[in-house]
């Protein structure tokens, strides 16, 4: 398969504030520590580390929310690492981002319709109703809750007007950040059912950052495990789990319960 993204030596440091001095800048910590990977087009990469690991950071740092500190950052061999914004606003059509809280993410003020339709609007694009319903179509959602809020959404629906926020510009990459961690197992399984669908039907490359295992085994087609800022595991999910090389991958698959994945999501 085409190559997507290419992260070469990838670093980022960022201020730390707990110990920023009355005068003078904060110290910086170093988050990602030279981190390199390969993502092909239409693959589902699971990246999964423990608190603090820097998964959520790599994440932002390749759709550029966080500019990095060193390496580079390709998307489709054009490298964005240190585009300004309106050298990177063109391609923010390219790369969308679904986020772990929907409450905080999706304005309060303002209608589904709205929502969905306002990442249209600024990309340019014609017909923004008719492209605002496609999208509820896509995610499941009936066409009327165009005219809803999010507070009268429930959880598991308030996360499907992220996704389909996300997919209405017509994507080829999304990041997923643990957006399923806050809702019930019902509700994650449809979530996740929904994601492989429509990386399928149009033609998406996904990762999705989560500290849970059973998720990354059921929907993920490959695995990146990172400890303390640096890759320590890049391999098949199927090898990851059955045969992990590294000391922090086994210590991550003894720690948490994994259900069977054929019985899990159904």
């Amino acid at each position: 398969m085409a190559e997507l993204y290419r992260i070469e030596n990838l670093r980022l440091s960022l201020p730390d504030m707990t110990k920023k001095p009355l005068l003078g800048a904060a110290p910086r910590i170093e988050i990602l520590k030279g981190i390199s990977f390969t993502l092909s087009k239409g693959e589902i990469l699971g990246i999964v580390g423990g608190s603090g690991s820097g998964k959520s950071t790599l994440g932002r740092a390749m759709v550029r929310l966080l500019e990095p500190t060193g390496g580079s950052v390709l998307f489709d061999g054009r490298d964005i690492t240190h585009l300004a914004e309106y050298e990177l606003l063109p391609l923010r059509r390219r790369f969308q981002m679904i986020f772990q809280d929907p409450m905080s993410s999706l304005n309060p003020r303002h209608r589904v319709g709205q929502i969905i339709a306002a990442p249209l609007g600024l990309h340019g694009f014609d017909d923004v109703q008719r492209r605002m319903l496609d999208a509820l179509d896509h995610v499941g959602l009936p066409r009327g809750f165009a005219t809803r809020y999010p507070h009268e959404l429930s959880g598991g629906q308030r996360q499907r007007v992220g996704i389909a926020r996300a997919i209405a510009v017509r994507p080829e990459f999304i990041l997923a950040d643990e957006i399923v961690s806050g809702l019930d197992v019902s509700s994650q399984a449809q979530v996740l059912n929904l994601l492989e669908n429509l990386v399928k039907e149009l033609g998406l490359t996904l990762a999705f950052v989560s500290h849970d295992l059973s998720v990354i085994r059921r929907l993920c087609s490959s695995v990146l495990v990172l400890f303390q800022g640096q890759v320590v595991e890049n391999a098949p999910t199927a090898q990851v789990f059955d045969q992990p090389q590294a000391d922090y991958t086994r210590d991550l698959l003894a720690a948490i319960p994994l259900p069977d994945p054929d019985q899990a999501w159904v």
